[in-house]
């Protein structure tokens, strides 16, 4: 009996100290850079480049195989010396408007940059109307409706 509680306990501490511990197995991203200013370039980027994958997330939050991929492509293009600009625009090429937290204005993106506006203006514009039409029905009584007014006031 004491034998059997040793090792039951034995194998709750272990399973504790595997649960507890399996986080230190998480893979980490430690990219080489020359400079701070590389590396501060990096970041701000993968920081700027959506994940493909996930659902507004940055490629700098989230542990997708393809995030990875991305992190490891922009070391990779920032090292060669390519510019911010170009990283991105490679991005985009690559994988479309979607990488970008701010896609470019153009035809294909212009609901999104005006659809917000006329949503607004849309909303404006039936608030003024159900506006001046409850002001205007309160305004304009008939004759009859008066008179009923009136009995209902003196009572």
């Amino acid at each position: 009996m004491t034998r059997l509680r040793l090792t039951m306990r034995t194998l709750a501490a272990l399973a504790g100290l595997w649960l507890f511990s399996s986080s230190g197995f998480a893979a980490i991203d430690a990219y080489p850079f020359p400079n701070d200013e590389l590396r501060d370039r990096y970041n701000t980027l993968i920081e700027e480049l959506r994940c493909p994958q996930c659902l507004n997330t940055n490629i700098a939050g989230s542990d997708a195989m393809i995030s990875k991929d991305l992190r490891r492509e922009t070391h990779r293009l920032l090292l060669e010396g390519k510019t911010d600009e170009e990283i991105l625009a490679f991005m985009q090429e690559r994988y479309g408007d979607f990488i970008l937290y701010d896609p470019p204005v153009k035809g294909s993106t212009l609901f999104l940059w005006l659809g917000p506006i006329v949503f607004f203006v849309i909303g404006l514009i039936v608030l003024m109307r159900f506006l001046r039409k409850e002001s205007g029905a309160a305004r304009e009584l008939s004759e009859e409706d008066r008179k009923k007014l009136e009995q209902l006031l003196t009572k």
